[in-house]
């Protein structure tokens, strides 16, 4: 169990640091810094931030995986990544 936890830890923190790193979010923190002074402000404000923001896609998460099958929402996120993709090449986003 407790193996399982610590898999599930490390691949979840691996795929967030490596899917922000180098993202608007990590360029915008690092701009407040750049320009204020208190940069334990822009620490603890971009940390809630995005603790805020995991927060609410955790509680999501786990109210669409109790209403949808799995599969489902595999598809789903298949399919609105595609779209993003289509979009990002076609300059509309």
């Amino acid at each position: 169990m407790i193996l399982l936890l610590w898999k599930t830890f490390f691949a979840t923190f691996s795929l967030v640091f490596l899917a922000e790193l180098g993202d608007k979010t990590q360029l915008s923190t690092m701009l407040m810094a750049a320009h204020n002074e208190s940069v334990i402000s822009v620490f603890l404000g971009a940390s809630l931030a995005l603790i805020a923001n995991t927060l609410i896609g955790v509680y999501l998460g786990t109210i669409i995986s109790k209403a949808l099958p799995l599969h489902c929402i595999h598809l789903g996120a298949g399919i609105v990544f595609i779209i993003i993709g289509v979009l990002l090449i076609t300059q509309k986003l």
